[in-house]
């Protein structure tokens, strides 16, 4: 288990981000309730990421950012590159030219 500081003020909980990997993904939580998650597939040297979401009550306070900066770090981790199908971890990849190096040729 891994917790990020992101922008809570208006539920007063720092969030934190765990790998769930019955479910192949990574969840955000805020005051351990789920707000957010960011789907994985496990593709051998490869780590697919087709889906990301936020509770739209809980959008605008940075967390989608958290929890795919959490998700790029444990593939980084893991020694695999991404395969980013979903549109916001491809423009988040994009804005990160640190990152560029995790993004499967």
């Amino acid at each position: 288990m891994s917790g990020r500081p992101g922008d809570t003020s208006a539920s007063g909980g720092t969030p934190v981000v765990i790998d769930n990997v019955e479910a192949s993904r990574f969840e955000i939580l805020v005051d351990g309730t789920v707000v957010g998650i960011a789907d994985y597939v496990d593709r051998g040297a490869s780590v697919e990421l087709p889906h990301t979401v936020i509770d739209p009550s809980m959008r605008g306070r940075g967390l989608a950012a958290v929890l795919v900066e959490h998700a790029l770090e444990a593939v980084r981790a893991s020694g695999r590159t991404v395969i980013p199908t979903c549109w916001y971890v491809a423009q988040f990849l994009d804005e990160r030219p640190d990152l560029a190096d995790l993004r499967a040729r």
